[in-house]
């Protein structure tokens, strides 16, 4: 009889708890895409969230306008929390978080305010999701939610695929969620890198390229796009993009033009050695790819491919050269260096650690970069026509 017994048990106990005891109306909500955090004059916080419009409609030909499928709802406190709870008092809903895409961080709030203590509610509440993708942009975050998106729904979920797929294809800036910042900002070399938004020059579009960087949790450096593809290559993150390189005039031997190569596979290898106070990385490089565009190059025998190949090291390697004098000379270990010393030698890195800037500054780096050219694709290895 005791089965029995604990079955009928079981069954009164679901019939009882059975029911939506914790039951929320869906127009209770706002479902937040976006939120834009800025620094106000008054030196407060200022929160613009970006909620779905449900009721937004798609225009039709012949119809009137559509509704816009975004709505911006501005606050203000001393913290994140206060901006939070006024929301409803100017919107009538709760912000639900589930969905969220994309924290925008003002660059005078970036350079002004640690960055733990911007992100900390989103972290630490049950809502926000680890990969919401943070950027930081140039000047106001909230400016950025006025933009008007081209195929998706809503721009915070435009600016995601713009971060997602950019940092994919081009390799003009980087991807990386909350939760990944949140390990890079722990680590032994406080460093870390943000995607950096920007407007293009009519002021009606926004670009996600290049890369902010933090250290200290605070914006110290905005790299260019060419530094930020070199950065992606140091830190093995490359996945595909396309590599320029300088057309030599046959002749008079001056750069006349550019040529391309279209990157399919890339392999990236940093060891650092320390010998008495020295670091010395050596960085490997292997890159495959097809050609993308011939203007002047003629590949018709093994040796031309060969030198081709060799030009295209060359201009990869001034590259990496040009990113790393930077970080040397800014002292910003964005690359990880002290972060592989800690995991392979503890007690090296206790010894190093009290004066890693310096040391970084004064690194020496091995650079080895192997190009192979796979195909010339559909065409000869000569220019079209």
């Amino acid at each position: 009889m005791k089965p029995v017994a604990a079955i009928l048990a079981a069954v009164w106990t679901m019939l009882l708890t059975a029911g939506c005891w914790d039951n929320h109306e869906l127009d209770e909500y706002g479902f937040v895409q976006a939120v834009a955090i800025d620094r106000t004059e008054a030196d407060q916080i200022q929160l613009t969230t970006h909620f779905y419009n449900p009721s937004g409609k798609t225009e039709m030909s012949g119809g009137s306008k559509s509704s816009a499928k975004g709505i911006n709802i501005r606050t203000s406190g001393d913290t994140i929390f206060e901006a939070i709870r006024d929301i409803p008092t100017r919107f009538g809903r709760k912000a639900k978080w589930d969905h969220m895409r994309v924290i925008l961080i003002g660059e005078r709030l970036a350079r002004t305010q640690n960055i733990r203590e911007i992100l900390d509610y989103f972290s630490r509440d049950h809502e926000p999701r680890g990969t919401v993708l943070p950027l930081v942009t140039e000047g106001s975050a909230e400016d950025y939610l006025k933009i008007k998106p081209f195929i998706e729904q809503t721009i915070g979920q435009q600016y995601k695929k713009m971060e997602s797929n950019g940092a994919l294809y081009s390799a003009k800036t980087s991807n990386i969620p909350l939760y990944e910042l949140a390990i890079h900002l722990k680590s032994p070399s406080n460093t870390s890198d943000i995607p950096y938004i920007h407007k293009s020059p009519s002021g009606k579009e926004a670009i996600v390229s290049r890369i902010a960087v933090i250290k200290g949790s605070k914006l110290v450096h905005i790299l260019e796009e060419k530094d930020t593809e070199a950065y992606l290559m140091l830190v093995d993150k490359y996945q595909s993009g396309i590599l320029e390189f300088p057309c030599m005039g046959s002749a008079q031997g001056q750069v006349n033009n550019k040529e391309s190569l279209e990157v399919v596979s890339f392999k990236s290898n940093l060891g650092p050695r320390v010998n008495g106070n020295d670091v010395t990385v050596g960085v490997k490089i292997e890159i495959k790819g097809t050609i993308g565009e011939l203007r002047c190059s003629r590949l018709k025998s093994v040796e031309d491919t060969k030198r081709f190949e060799r030009r295209i090291a060359d201009q990869v390697q001034a590259r990496l050269e040009h990113a790393i004098s930077i970080f040397k000379a800014q002292k910003l270990d964005v690359i990880g260096i002290g972060d592989r010393l800690y995991r392979r030698n503890l007690q090296q890195w206790k010894r190093l650690e009290p004066n890693w800037d310096e040391r970084f500054a004064q690194s020496r780096y091995d650079i080895r970069v192997n190009v192979q050219v796979l195909n010339t694709g559909m065409n000869v290895g000569t220019p079209f026509g």
